[in-house]
């Protein structure tokens, strides 16, 4: 079997018979390696009527706040990477409700799938990716410090549908809300 570490390979871009894109292509095999986006998963954690936020301790936005969330794992669904990611920066152990959210960030090469969860009891603390966790009212949110869009838009998305059973998961912010979650960011 061919190895399929990219490392292995001799690579120049160019477009692959029978596809339509430029791709890393081997010279020697015709080997084609895709580069496609990342899978963020996470999830907006409530306990009572508290909110669980990390401030990380890691770049992009080191000293920012924001929802338990990072990069899925090979073999792992998205609630799985998910309970995962909380439980890594947060330690937090959290049950999955249901999907709250799909945002595409095209820029960045992402697709990012957020949850609604819950924590039975308010036992967490900082994981290696993060300086500190806290539960936040709806008013005490830092607002001003968050780390992405993404968080704003999901905060404000939960908020609107918390006392749903069912809804339609949202998608990508649209007019106001988007301009402010940009605003946020130039602070």
């Amino acid at each position: 079997m061919a190895s399929l570490d990219p490392n292995d390979y001799a690579f120049k871009r160019k477009i692959p018979e029978g596809d339509s894109m430029e791709r890393h292509v081997c010279s020697d095999c015709g080997w084609v390696h895709y580069e496609n986006p990342k899978i963020v998963v996470g999830s907006v954690v409530t306990f009572e009527d508290k909110f669980l936020l990390c401030k990380r301790a890691i770049h992009p936005r080191k000293g920012f706040w924001t929802l338990p969330a990072g990069y899925m794992e090979q073999n792992e669904t998205t609630a799985e990477g998910a309970i995962r990611e909380a439980y890594e920066e947060a330690l937090a152990n959290i049950r999955i409700r249901d999907m709250l959210a799909l945002y595409n960030v095209p820029h960045i090469s992402q697709v990012q799938v957020m949850y609604r969860a819950t924590l039975d009891k308010p036992e967490f603390s900082a994981g290696e990716e993060s300086l500190d966790v806290q539960l936040f009212s709806w008013s005490e949110i830092p607002w001003e410090n968050l780390a992405f869009p993404t968080v704003y838009w999901a905060l404000h998305q939960y908020e609107e549908i918390k006392d749903q059973e069912s809804f339609v998961p949202f998608t990508n912010a649209e007019g106001d809300m988007l301009k402010k979650s940009f605003e946020m960011l130039k602070r």
